[in-house]
């Protein structure tokens, strides 16, 4: 036990902090571009751009809804030559002009668009095919990671590392780095892929791997799309649990909440949970006390207003059989061991593709309050463990709970950096 001990100790050395927050933006919209010079392309291209204003118009924006960027046209291609001609032209072709690739739109400050350029909708370009083996699935950059579990759950299998919104692209998240609740103990999701089919910017048409065009392959992951466009990621699979065992815990005190995090993270995967996160309730912000009974949620929000900020700790348990050994000592940890406020905890059973696809009713929610077409300006920041406090001092409790506006989602938790 000494030496597991000190293991776990020295694994803690190697943590850092994911804080992510969603800042509320209340004024208007930038716009960046104005006029919009009319592009044509040769006829021996054989290829179609959509310039129907409908189109351009939702190309104009994206999921931050600050800025507008007003493309020259949209392709949908029904394949990657079509995207590797486009390419070749813009860069060699009479009169240059940018191209932007773009999945859900999902970025932040108009990055998925290009002022009088072409935009590529990668959405037309979607497809899983599971291996033989069901150890890994090759999917087309344009699909989503929805449709990836779908597809992939019906044979038993699914992929290890998820975001918590999987209504986007499996290419839009490669390009940035794929960061959820499973990084602790499986990585993001761009250090789950084998293999990548990129078109560079000079239209070239690449395989690349750790063993084929390596510097490729790196440089694509995680590369905010400046090294080529991804157009085929093998992924891997692993077995597909049936149901998930999920709670919340509720802290008042930030040591003990980063205390249980950096804790259950070290467990080992037989006895440890599989996802972890944390959020902050504050009280000039939203509190959502819906995870807790309806008896428990005026005592919720009465903890806010007391404290000004709760911390929440979400973890969550996948399972086939609950009546596995290793399901009750998960359990038995998270009740009786951790420094949660007493009777402040709430657990619920639910299908492994409702919880991975929780986000989605969320949205559904604020669709129908009119609250999702809004500006959506996100901060992610990675903190050293040895700052986290000072952070929490200096940035959480000095600005985001003293401004006078309502605070947004803030969430904070672990990640191992060797992962």
């Amino acid at each position: 036990r000494k030496g597991e001990r000190g293991r776990e100790m020295a694994n803690l050395r190697l943590i850092s902090t994911l804080i992510t927050v969603f800042i509320y933006l209340l004024s208007g919209n930038i716009i960046i571009s104005s006029e919009i010079p009319n592009i044509v392309l040769p006829k021996s291209l054989n290829l179609t751009l959509i310039t129907d204003p409908p189109t351009i118009s939702a190309a104009s924006h994206d999921f931050g809804n600050i800025t507008t960027v007003t493309p020259g046209g949209v392709l949908c291609p029904s394949s990657s030559a079509e995207i590797s001609r486009l390419l070749r032209y813009a860069a060699n072709g009479d009169r240059m002009f940018q191209v932007a690739a773009r999945g859900q739109g999902h970025s932040l400050n108009g990055q998925a668009s290009v002022s009088g350029g072409v935009i590529i909708n990668m959405t037309c370009l979607a497809d899983v095919v599971v291996s033989e083996d069901k150890k890994y699935a090759d999917v087309a950059a344009g699909t989503l990671w929805v449709d990836v579990l779908k597809e992939t759950a019906e044979k038993g299998v699914s992929p290890v590392s998820w975001t918590d919104y999987l209504h986007i692209s499996v290419g839009g998240t490669l390009s940035n780095a794929g960061i959820g609740g499973q990084v602790f103990r499986n990585g993001p999701q761009i250090s789950n892929v084998l293999e990548l089919d990129v078109i560079t910017g000079k239209g070239e048409m690449l395989v690349c791997s750790p063993q084929q065009n390596p510097e490729l392959f790196y440089g694509v992951l995680g590369g905010l799309g400046q090294f080529g466009i991804i157009t085929r990621a093998r992924i891997i699979l692993n077995h597909a649990p049936k149901r998930v065992k999920w709670f919340q815990m509720l802290y008042s005190d930030f040591t003990a909440f980063t205390e249980d995090q950096e804790r259950l993270i070290s467990m080992a995967n037989d006895i440890g949970v599989d996802y972890l996160e944390g959020q902050l309730m504050m009280s000039n912000g939203i509190v959502d006390t819906s995870f807790f009974p309806p008896s428990d949620q005026s005592k919720v929000a009465d903890l806010v207003k007391m404290h000004g900020i709760i911390y929440v700790i979400e973890v969550a348990k996948y399972y086939d059989d609950p009546s596995h050994p290793s399901i009750v000592q998960v359990i038995d940890k998270l009740t009786k061991t951790l420094k949660c406020l007493p009777g402040f905890i709430s657990m619920h059973d639910v299908p492994y593709f409702d919880f991975l696809d929780r986000v989605r009713a969320e949205e559904d929610k604020l669709r129908s309050l009119g609250l999702w077409e809004v500006p959506h300006p996100w901060l992610n920041l990675h903190v050293p463990k040895t700052q986290i406090l000072d952070f929490h001092n200096g940035v959480i409790k000095d600005i985001l709970l003293k401004q006078k506006s309502a605070s947004g989602l803030a969430l904070i938790y672990p990640t191992n950096l060797n992962k």
